[in-house]
């Protein structure tokens, strides 16, 4: 068993380094310049002596291989390089969204699980009755539904009857918990939903399966 798994890890790592290789060139050889387009999205104009200069401080007046090679030997550093739009480093970039990130799908698996776990159950002992399809046409529209159209419609909804506004800024839970569940409630059951779906339909399969059973 030990050499079965240490087998798979070690296949693990070309198969990693194929992947981030194809993705890379695919990237590379793709029409257009991240530079003129960071440059055209501002709406300013840049010689070209300024293009070639942001070009070689990002490392895009290299080879593809040479700039391949940095950039899998940063990976371990954790050493992403630079944000072209704030000048920050990578990772000071994630490490600021990570906690809106990690709390938006913890709040959101909450919420598929409050809400699967009953109405799958309820379907699979009321099977075949109105309450049954009630909760697979519950389920089939959360599987149809894209998460952001249905954060669009809850927006919209509660801007036009409600007058509400949704926050334009992040509260750290550690901050205030209050205010940061009050922003964070209305995405969490927009994403829980399509979530709560696919699981529904697993929990009245398998208590439809119990259920059978001697």
């Amino acid at each position: 068993m030990r050499r079965y798994i240490l087998k798979r890890l070690l296949l693990m790592i070309p198969t990693l380094l194929g992947v981030a290789a194809l993705v890379f060139f695919l990237l590379r050889v793709l029409p257009g310049d991240i530079v003129e387009l960071k440059y055209a999205g501002s709406g300013s104009y840049a010689p070209k002596e300024a293009i070639a200069r942001e070009r070689a401080q990002l490392g895009l007046d290299q080879p593809i291989w040479k700039q391949f090679v940095d950039w899998i030997w940063g990976m371990p550093h954790l050493d992403f390089g630079t944000s072209m739009w704030t000048g920050q480093p990578i990772t000071h970039e994630i490490a600021i969204r990570l906690e809106l990130s990690i709390e938006l799908a913890l709040l959101a698996t909450f919420v598929a699980i409050i809400i699967s776990v009953p109405l799958g159950t309820i379907a699979a002992v009321r099977q075949d009755t109105w309450v049954d399809y009630v909760v697979r046409i519950f389920s089939i529209a959360g599987l149809a539904i894209p998460s952001f159209w249905l954060g669009i419609i809850i927006i919209l909804a509660f801007v036009i009857y409600f007058h509400w506004l949704p926050p334009l800024t992040f509260t750290s839970f550690w901050v205030d918990p209050k205010a940061n569940l009050l922003q964070l409630i209305w995405p969490a059951l927009a994403v829980g939903y399509r979530y709560s779906a696919v699981a529904t339909r697993m929990t009245r399969s398998t208590v439809l399966e119990v259920l059978r059973e001697d």
